[in-house]
């Protein structure tokens, strides 16, 4: 069974920043994408960064050069770097695995960018 878990949410002010993890357990074939994705009170779910091919990163263009999306695969975790983080960055993340099959989430951890 493939599960996602999140970890590294909390409460920073603007300016600051968090490291989000995401570890992964079980077996995955055929994955294309990882990627982080967050949704805001009353918003969509929307793409923040994702890695294929464990290299070719993209990002949203509100995180560009703020954020760092990056993968251990010794250890099967994903990672977000936020830095510089503003009051819009508040939202859940979610960690996402997608295959050419399916499309795995974790449960999501909570931002919130606060003064």
């Amino acid at each position: 069974q493939v599960q996602l878990e999140e970890s590294g949410g909390g409460e920073v002010q603007p300016g600051g920043s968090l490291r989000l993890s995401c570890a992964v357990s079980g077996n995955i074939f055929g994955t294309y994408q990882r990627a982080w994705y967050r949704q805001a009170p009353g918003k969509q779910r929307e793409l923040v960064a994702s890695i294929r091919a464990g290299t070719t990163t993209t990002y949203a263009d509100p995180v560009k050069g703020r954020f760092t999306i990056s993968g251990d695969n010794a250890k099967n975790e994903l990672y977000l770097q936020m830095n510089n983080v503003k009051p819009d960055d508040t939202a859940v993340y979610y960690c996402n695995i997608q295959t050419y099959a399916t499309s795995y989430w974790g449960q999501g951890t909570q931002v919130t960018v606060s003064s």
